[in-house]
């Protein structure tokens, strides 16, 4: 099996539910959760003029290939009513593949890993969380060498989860 990380988040709707139904829909479809960050409040970026999000990342064993994953994932986001209406926009849920395996892909349909991850503190801060010792094979670092120099004052653990 292989290890996928993954990033989810809402600011529309009941938040952390969202997050915990896609979580429960995932595991549906096969894919085994060993870890889950807290749930992190977070100001929106990109489009400011909208609700806070929840955040949370979390580690998965599937049997998928990246893109039958990309394919589920984007089943799960329509199921929440996801549309691109513009970028950044609102959203019930958002799912984003971070990390499978060390994989690197780089093409029009996927990027792994997700190329804004050093960019979001929103989502640095839960890998720091759960997998501070990945490697990050493009950035060349672990994630806590890549979280050393970020200011981490906009992103606060909203709810402490047992996995």
């Amino acid at each position: 099996m292989k290890k996928v990380v993954l990033a989810f988040g809402s600011n529309l709707g009941n938040r952390t539910k969202n997050i915990k139904k896609a979580i429960s829909l995932l595991k549906k479809f096969g894919l085994q959760l060993e870890r889950l960050s807290s749930f992190y409040l977070t100001k929106p970026s990109g489009f400011p003029f909208q609700p806070s999000f929840i955040n949370a990342v979390g580690i998965f064993a599937t049997h998928f290939s990246p893109y039958q994953l990309l394919t589920l994932i984007k089943k799960i986001e329509k199921q929440f009513y996801r549309l691109r209406l513009f970028k950044n926009a609102p959203r019930f849920l958002d799912i984003d593949i971070l990390f499978y395996n060390s994989q690197i892909i780089d093409n029009k349909d996927l990027k792994i890993p997700h190329p804004r991850i050093l960019e979001r503190n929103f989502i640095l801060v839960p890998l720091l969380e759960i997998i501070p010792d990945f490697y990050h094979p493009l950035a060349q670092k672990r994630i806590k060498d890549l979280v050393k120099n970020v200011n981490l004052q906009d992103v606060k653990i909203w709810k402490k989860l047992n996995t």
